[in-house]
């Protein structure tokens, strides 16, 4: 893949977990970033925390790529308010994931989140996931499709493409990219040390490895999608947070790991 076709880097929220937004976005800035993630916490949230937010943003240049997660239950979830967070910080994109809930009921309550989302211009992507209940790319079309909304999309993380098993990037390279707004980025062992939902839940949280550092197709990957959608760098993992302890430097070494890795060879 050439470097050409490489689009804007984001670092992802899940990157420095035990860090404020703000200070994300600070670490995001200082480390090169053109892009970040803003994670929502219900409980945290306040109009205060979101004009932090957003003057961190403008004073360092850097774009919120998305906000994440509405966790979508039986018993409900935030969505809305999170969509209304996105807005304020000037989010483009927000990710959904089912807990619990059939395909059509998802895709239900999917449509009302695009619908809340439309009028700002965010697109509503749903993640999937073995870790809930849309765990392949076929189903998480099948959401879209069902939904209807023109900013419904799909949100393509590597790692949980490749736990669910199948051929997904050669399901990658069929799907509309207009489905594909941006991407999550990492590498990672072959495979969790086994296939409980604690192993995956692991795996998924802790266990993710710098580009190049691990066994996963990513290559591979960034040839199935399509060419200069922005990356969003998800790399959550125990031994970064253990060997770089600060914000500033953590984010520094997934920036550079990751420029070296996208200029060097395509194979």
């Amino acid at each position: 893949m050439a470097d050409t076709a490489v689009g804007p880097l984001s670092l992802a929220a899940g990157v420095l977990p035990e860090f404020e937004p703000p200070q994300v976005v600070s670490a995001a800035a200082a480390a090169g970033f053109g892009l970040v993630g803003i994670w929502f916490d219900a409980e945290t949230w306040s109009a205060a925390r979101a004009r932090e937010v957003r003057r961190r943003l403008d004073g360092s240049g850097v774009g919120a790529l998305d906000m994440e997660p509405i966790f979508v239950t039986p018993d409900g979830d935030w969505g809305e308010r999170l969509i209304d967070a996105a807005v304020e910080v000037g989010a483009g994109n927000v990710l959904t994931v089912s807990r619990g809930l059939e395909p059509a009921r998802f895709a239900d309550r999917f449509g009302e989140l695009c619908d809340h989302a439309a009028p700002a211009g965010i697109t509503v992507v749903v993640e999937p996931t073995l870790l809930y209940s849309v765990s392949t790319l076929a189903e998480a079309r099948q959401v879209v499709a069902l939904a209807g909304r023109p900013n419904g999309a799909i949100l393509a993380d590597n790692l949980h493409l490749d736990r669910a098993g199948g051929n997904p990037l050669e399901a990658l390279r069929r799907l509309d990219p207009a489905l594909l707004p941006y991407a999550q980025l990492c590498d990672g062992p072959a495979r969790p040390a086994d296939g409980s939902p604690a192993a995956l839940v692991s795996d998924a949280r802790d266990g993710r490895r710098l580009l190049g550092d691990g066994a996963l197709p990513v290559r591979e990957f960034l040839a199935a999608l399509p060419a200069g959608i922005p990356l969003s760098l998800e790399i959550r993992s125990r031994e970064l947070r253990r060997r770089y302890p600060g914000a500033a430097e953590r984010a520094a070494t997934v920036h550079d790991n990751a420029r070296r890795f996208l200029a060097g060879p395509t194979t």
